[in-house]
């Protein structure tokens, strides 16, 4: 029975992973278009995501805390020894495969964040000709000169 829910369980968070990588996937078209309000859409579907992975963690946790109730916090690697060849097999299967899309993801995500550093960059480039710096106004000698050595005045005092 409990090498049911895992599994069970499992090909939930491969669903939402899956799901997951699909928005990530759609938000580098967003990313690139510039599209501010669909990208806060995508973040919200992002969050709404990773909400329902994280509860689905707590319930495989659960899952393989009953398959190996000695461990404290027993992975699913430690559930696979336990199990008979059938559930093993499909578990062993679905836990590759998700770890690979996992991976994909990874991906994704790092090549949105490049394109979000960009973004940002080209944006303050585009600031600064617009709003050029002002120049530093200060009293001193003229930027070709050295100031180590004073120029004589009109007025000599040693006279």
């Amino acid at each position: 029975m409990s090498a049911e829910v895992l599994t069970g369980t499992m090909e939930k968070l491969l669903k939402l992973h899956k799901s997951l990588y699909e928005l990530a996937v759609k938000k580098t078209d967003i990313i690139k278009t510039g599209d501010m309000d669909g990208l806060n859409q995508m973040l919200k579907d992002e969050q709404a995501h990773i909400a329902a992975i994280s509860q689905l963690e707590k319930e495989r946790e659960k899952a393989a805390h009953s398959i190996v109730p000695a461990l404290e916090s027993p992975t699913v690697s430690d559930c696979l020894n336990l199990l008979s060849q059938p559930d093993r097999l499909r578990l062993a299967a679905i836990t590759e495969e998700l770890a690979e899309l996992v991976f994909e993801l990874k991906e994704q995500n790092f090549l949105n964040q490049q394109l979000v550093h960009q973004s940002l960059q080209f944006v303050n480039v585009s600031m600064n000709l617009l709003r050029p710096q002002p120049e530093n106004i200060n009293y001193g000698p003229p930027a070709g000169k050295k100031s180590g050595k004073m120029n004589p005045g009109i007025f000599n005092s040693k006279v």
